[in-house]
């Protein structure tokens, strides 16, 4: 190989990109990863969002299925207030602010130990806030309801009607001959539904 100090040619340039180019390339590689960054971006922003419409579709179809199932079981059985003294009807709607919006005893309450207790259960449903909230009674008379179980976050506007012989009326009134509707429906504006309107047969634990 000829040595360019021996012959005194000049030494050829070595290769390698210009500053342009660099920039041009570092130019590319930034518009690159922030296009990268923004669809990861909009794809957990989609999963968060489908997670959430999951979830109230589960909240509905949780509240649906607790109200049918204690709509469906409502027993005739009168109950008393936690004062001991006055008999209330078996199944009854709130009648003033405050109250619960539906206070019912149901039939079918698993006993798989065994305890020295009825198979009867009294439930309230209760609207503090937003939130629509299941009770239940340790006790059929003279108790106070236990803690809540949260059915339904973001609901408003109650309104509840009792169908008895094909008339609705927003209280029932027990007989001997009729101790229970026929029907109860619910009307509910929920979070991510809007209003919506349920109706529930009565009466499985006649």
């Amino acid at each position: 190989m000829t040595n360019p100090l021996v012959t005194g040619r000049p030494a050829s340039p070595r290769a390698g990109f210009t500053l342009v180019e660099v920039m041009v390339a570092l130019l590319i590689f930034a518009l690159l990863s922030a296009a990268g960054v923004l669809v990861l971006s909009q794809s957990i922003d989609n999963r968060f969002a489908v997670k959430a419409a999951t979830d109230r579709t589960a909240e509905l179809q949780r509240l649906r299925a607790t109200l049918r199932a204690d709509l469906g079981q409502a027993a005739p059985r009168r109950a008393r207030a936690a004062d001991g003294q006055a008999a209330l009807s078996p199944i009854l709607g709130a009648e003033a602010p405050g109250d619960a919006l539906l206070v019912l005893v149901r039939a079918g309450w698993s006993n798989p130990d065994g305890r020295p207790r009825a198979s009867l259960q009294r439930v309230e449903y209760r609207l503090v806030e937003d939130r629509l909230e299941r009770r239940v009674y340790p006790h059929l008379d003279g108790a106070r309801p236990g803690p809540p179980q949260v059915l339904y976050r973001g609901a408003s506007a109650p309104a509840l009607a009792f169908i008895s012989q094909g008339a609705e009326a927003p209280r029932f009134i027990a007989s001997p001959e009729r101790p229970l509707p026929d029907a109860v429906r619910l009307d509910l504006t929920l979070e991510g539904y809007g209003p919506i309107r349920q109706l529930f047969v009565v009466g499985g634990g006649r």
